[in-house]
């Protein structure tokens, strides 16, 4: 990732235009950086965990609150949408609200991933020290384990407004859930040239079925077990029309590039466009629409290269494509699998020699192979058998390939410990063959005796929980995690296929 300058109010005259504004975004190898964003879901530590809203009531606190102390008594600067108090900012890092309440922290551009680590346990630390003073916990999993999407809050900002219209309208299914309860961990990578964006993109929607594996952590779903290692992984599959959670067949066409997205992307419908501070449906155009002045809302407008960028962000691919590269495939966890997730595509991908055995260990997959590692992964895990072996294999197989790219950059911190040493979690998850969801369910079926609620103690951030400490004893009873027949019989799987 880089620190880029555009002018954002640039009205945009060709597809050229925006072909050389990916150009632009290429960074030297020296300079690039490396961002992590990660979702947190807020609850009362008392009242049976209830979800947090924006706005307390009965005199409990809410998230406005959160953020109004974190103003105050930390000096963060508070942003607005008209009167609401929605956002943070403070030496480059931003808090936000999503759609559900949770907490988003989007991480400053940094020069390393001990830069990244330092960053989130300072921000988690910080977070749990206001939020306990008010009776909040945050919870380390991937997917709100007891309610669904109509029973959790809602945040008042226009773009999720106008989006619960748009999915009621298209009668989406569950957009209430993908969008308020899912939680995950995010890398932004930036990319040297076309010709390194192509191989980063190709290797890196590869392998993201294998990081949502090793970090799947959401196995529960209005309070019992899924069915799936990974529930926030299989709602998002597909979602939204096919925008969210596919796997970019673009991206292995012959010829792609810089023009070849610019032209999918341009021929995507636009989820909507901001009128000043309003996002607004535009009813199914496509950006190509838009840059022919045939928004039906606003006949004769062009549009500028902020609204590039709010488009962009509007396609949800497993790796989405900007001025940087957006890794999305893991589920949030504790705050050594959010340190985790920057080694491992760090590893992967920053490294050329890494990036060319990772790339010589996917070349050869076909878009079914792909496909079905991205159905498959959300409910085996681990487990998942492939190419006459199985994702476990895989992911020691690059978790090797990342150790020696990080060994080989030798960035070292304070201690002498080079960025590897943040892997240590998932080589522990990849011996074992028990990513986080496994122990839960472990937990569940053992001493929590069917009790979901107990993940809210067990995974709050202020527990530090992690799978490097030595687990508490379990019964001896297994969770039956891995089979799709735990589906739940009310909400069968109905996504439509991303093509």
């Amino acid at each position: 990732m880089s620190r880029r300058s555009h002018d954002m109010n640039k009205e945009i005259q060709s597809k050229a235009d925006l072909v050389e504004w990916f150009r632009k975004c290429c960074t030297p190898a020296d300079k690039q950086l490396v961002g992590v964003e990660h979702e947190k879901p807020p609850f009362y530590l008392q009242e049976g965990h209830a979800p947090v809203p924006y706005i307390g009531v009965d005199g409990k606190p809410g998230l406005r609150d959160f953020l109004e102390k974190m103003a105050v008594e930390r000096g963060w600067k508070p942003g607005y949408e008209k009167d609401k108090l929605i956002e943070l900012e403070k030496d480059h890092i931003g808090w936000s609200l999503e759609p559900g309440g949770q907490m988003e922290t989007s991480g400053a551009p940094l020069k390393n991933v001990h830069q990244t680590a330092q960053e989130t346990d300072a921000c988690i630390a910080e977070a749990i020290k206001i939020a306990e003073s008010l009776g909040i916990g945050m919870l380390a999993l991937g997917y709100h384990p007891t309610r669904d999407g109509d029973h959790m809050p809602e945040v008042p900002k226009s773009r999720y407004a106008a989006w619960r219209d748009l999915m009621e309208k298209k009668h989406v299914l569950h957009a209430a859930d993908g969008a308020s309860c899912t939680s995950s961990v995010q890398v932004n990578l930036g990319y040297e040239s076309e010709e390194d964006m192509v191989k980063m993109v190709r290797v890196a929607l590869s392998l993201q079925p294998v990081a949502a594996a090793l970090f799947a952590n959401s196995p529960f779903s209005e309070g019992r077990p899924s069915g799936y290692q990974s529930t926030r992984s299989e709602v998002l599959h597909n979602y939204m029309d096919g925008r969210f959670g596919f796997m970019l067949p673009v991206a292995f066409e012959e010829g792609f590039g810089f023009e070849k997205f610019v032209d999918y992307a341009m021929s995507m419908p636009l989820l909507g466009i901001y009128n000043g501070d309003v996002f607004v449906d535009v009813k199914g155009a496509t950006f190509t629409d838009f840059m022919e002045g045939r928004l039906e809302a606003f006949p004769g407008r062009k549009p500028t290269l902020g609204d590039w960028e709010n488009h962009l962000n509007t396609i949800w691919p497993e790796v989405r494509v900007r001025g940087f590269l957006e890794m999305r495939g893991a589920d949030n966890g504790p705050a050594e699998m959010i340190k985790a997730l920057p080694a491992f595509w760090v590893g992967l991908l920053y490294d050329k020699k890494a990036l060319d055995a990772a790339y010589e260990m996917v070349r050869d997959w076909t878009e079914d192979d792909r496909e079905y590692l991205r159905m498959q992964t959300p409910r085996t895990g681990l487990q998942t058998p492939f190419m006459g072996t199985t994702v476990q294999e895989l992911a020691k197989n690059c978790l090797a390939v990342a150790e020696a790219g990080l060994k080989r950059r030798d960035i070292r911190d304070e201690e002498g410990n080079d960025e590897s040493v943040y892997l240590a979690p998932l080589h522990e998850i990849a011996q074992s063959g028990k990513n986080w969801a496994l122990r839960l369910l472990e937990r569940y079926y053992g001493a929590w005796k069917g009790d979901v609620d107990k993940v809210f103690e067990e995974q709050d951030y202020a527990r530090a929980p992690s799978v490097l400490k030595k687990p508490a004893p379990v019964a001896a009873s297994q969770p039956d995690a891995q089979h799709a027949d735990r589906q739940r019989p009310d909400r069968p799987r109905q996504f439509k296929n991303a093509g």
